[in-house]
């Protein structure tokens, strides 16, 4: 440990435009002024401690290198800002540190983590490390043409993945891995499973592991449980190298009441709303932050903007934006505060989203901001200019919770839900959508994917291989939580594993293979891809036929040529000689086949393809007699189109 000299307070790393903006609400860089800098200051070697406890009496700065006594190195209040500030000589990377702030009310005092650090102890330990942010990035080529890659018009396959249950290293008592080592291990498999993205639970530190990230307290920080930050930004960069996109998860609306963090930071609530009426989280006992004041936005801002400017984020996925959106989200007539109208939108969280929406894409125009909104509210993934909330897109929850609860029907009384396979396309081009089958489903009891499915053991895999490709089919870009793509069997467990052992069997291995393939037919086909927000890239053949439990349709891309006709068979009998009235004559190549023998299915199909006849049907004046195996969808394209 180097020798810390006393603090100095006629020096600051703060302009009087940082603490203007700060104060004002925009300032959308304050990892770069507050919290721990190192700096050299008049050659001396150190760093600036920043700091906003606007009620606060007292603010020092402990640990280890003074013994965490807290009267020796106290900060000094910068003007009516509320921050405090000190440059202290001699402190150097790697030093741990928290502020111990005496607050002017109620003789409360406590020991804060730094809000604004960028690296913290490995929890259960609380406190923060000095540490910098300089890394040598090897992702230019990615970084230039990636709003081609994130673009509405091309392939998204994401891959939901949380970093400490992905795989883990049995013979060393469970260990998680290390970034450094996820990012091979990780970008093999997601390159060979053709995935064109991954997303992250939230790697922001979080004390609780059984929170899965979602209880954040280190808005800067990504967890050290798995490394430093530069070992985080080792894994992105990886990713990047090999042709990967990285979406992270990213919760601003609420926090959890942990005495070291955000709550009650200078005794009063300062990042939250003082009434628990509109200032916490009754589903999970966490606090709401304060969206109407200024400080706050700037400090939510800034944590946004460095996941995008410092990790090269591909985008950030916000989670529970539904909870934000609604002063009544989750609570009982007396239990909310009606906004200045009378009614039970949050004003406040609503001017927040438009602003952040808006000037991370004026920052970083090619990435993607995605929306976790469980409601029907409005154009979420429309401009703010036509009075949208300004994400790109939106997680089509309405889809994922009708598709589970159709598929877990038995198939002989799937013809009375029909209705559940169809209702999307009421509203499928309203929004920019993603269609997930996320970690929120095979969590709290409600069991794995394949656990889901009726039948025995064959029809369980041959429903799973139909709903993933019914997925991949519909208009809206594709996100699987891990596990989901080989038939995990158990609930997943944040602490363990995933079960990779399993694929020793045929059944998960054919659905791994089946997945596999989906995401190459996906990314291959502009039909698939291309048209996904705009009614021009669907039509449907024939979404009447419930008593037989089938579905038709066609995807198309942006050139006539590019048509993909797909036929869904949800029923375990098969349907021989089906006719289906298609838009051309020629043969129609069978480019996949989710019965096919190599996917463990029942190996019924159409020996490659079949030859249009010229016999009306469906309105068209041709059409293809097909079978359609048992549980089963199949994707068609004609001669000539082939990708």
């Amino acid at each position: 440990m180097s020798e810390v000299m006393a603090v100095r307070h006629d020096v600051s790393m703060l302009m009087d435009e940082d603490v203007y903006l700060f104060n004002e609400g925009s300032h959308h860089r304050l990892y770069q002024k507050l919290g721990a800098q190192l700096r050299n200051i008049d050659g001396q070697d150190g760093v600036s401690f920043a700091v906003w406890a606007p009620n606060a009496e007292q603010v020092t700065l402990i640990g280890d290198f003074n013994g965490w006594n807290k009267e020796s190195h106290p900060l000094r209040p910068r003007g009516e800002s509320g921050i405090w500030e000190g440059f202290i000589p001699g402190f150097c990377r790697g030093e741990l540190y928290k502020f111990h702030i005496v607050s002017r009310y109620h003789g409360y005092s406590v020991d804060k983590t730094d809000p604004f650090a960028i690296y913290r102890q490995v929890p259960p330990d609380t406190a923060s490390r000095v540490w910098d942010l300089q890394y040598e990035w090897g992702d230019r080529e990615w970084m230039e043409d990636r709003r081609r890659h994130n673009s509405l018009s091309s392939p998204q396959s994401i891959y939901e993945v949380h970093l400490g249950s992905w795989a883990r290293v049995p013979e060393e008592e469970n260990r998680m891995l290390s970034y450094r080592e996820l990012a091979q291990k990780l970008t093999d498999y997601v390159l060979r499973m053709g995935f064109t993205h991954v997303e992250f639970l939230p790697v922001m530190e979080h004390p609780f592991s059984g929170s899965w990230g979602y209880q954040t307290t280190g808005y800067f920080a990504p967890t050290s449980r798995h490394g430093s930050p530069q070992d985080f930004m080792y894994l992105i960069d990886y990713l990047h190298q090999h042709g990967i996109g990285v979406y992270l998860d990213w919760v601003p609306s609420h926090f959890p009441t942990d005495e070291h963090g955000l709550a009650y930071f200078d005794g009063t609530h300062l990042f939250e709303h003082a009434d628990p009426r509109q200032g916490f989280h009754p589903d999970w006992g966490s606090y709401i932050f304060n969206y109407g004041r200024n400080e706050v936005r700037s400090f939510l801002m800034s944590s946004a903007m460095m996941w995008l400017d410092v990790y090269h984020a591909d985008g950030l996925r916000v989670d529970a934006v539904a909870s934000m959106l609604y002063l009544d989200y989750s609570r009982k007539e007396s239990e909310w505060i009606p906004n200045e109208y009378g009614g039970r939108e949050n004003l406040d969280a609503i001017n927040f989203l438009r602003r952040f929406n808006t000037d991370v894409y004026h920052a970083h125009p090619d990435v993607q901001t995605v929306a976790e909104e469980s409601t029907a509210w409005p154009m979420v993934s429309r401009p703010t200019y036509v009075g949208g909330l300004g994400f790109g897109m939106k997680w089509d929850m309405g889809w994922m919770h009708d598709m589970l609860q159709y598929m877990q029907q038995e198939p002989i009384y799937r013809k009375y839900h029909h209705n559940s396979l169809t209702f999307r396309m009421l509203y499928a081009f309203t929004e920019n959508f993603v269609l997930p089958l996320s970690h929120d489903e095979v969590v709290h009891g409600k069991g794995s994917l394949i656990g889901k499915m009726p039948g025995d053991e064959w029809q369980r895999f041959a429903n799973l291989r139909l709903l993933l490709g019914c997925m991949y089919a519909q208009p809206g870009k594709k996100l699987l939580f891990m596990g989901g793509e080989f038939g995990q069997v158990k609930e997943w467990n944040h602490d363990e594993s995933l079960e990779w052992h399993v694929l020793q069997y045929p059944g998960h291995s054919g659905l791994q293979k089946w997945v596999e393939d989906l995401n190459h037919v996906y990314r291959r086909e502009p039909a698939l891809h291309q048209v996904d927000s705009d009614p021009a890239g669907f039509e449907w053949v024939d979404c009447g036929d419930s008593d037989q439990s089938v579905l038709t349709f066609l995807r198309k891309g942006h050139t006539t040529d590019d048509v993909v006709l797909v036929a869904c068979n949800f029923t375990p009998v098969p349907r021989t000689k089906y006719r289906i009235g298609v838009p051309r004559g020629g043969f129609w190549h069978e480019i996949a086949n989710s019965d096919a023998a190599q996917y463990w299915g029942g190996n019924w199909g159409n020996l490659g393809g079949v030859e249009a006849s010229q016999v009306p049907h469906h309105d068209r004046p041709w059409s293809l007699s097909v079978t359609l195996p048992a549980l089963s969808v199949l994707f068609f394209k004609s001669k000539g189109q082939i990708g």
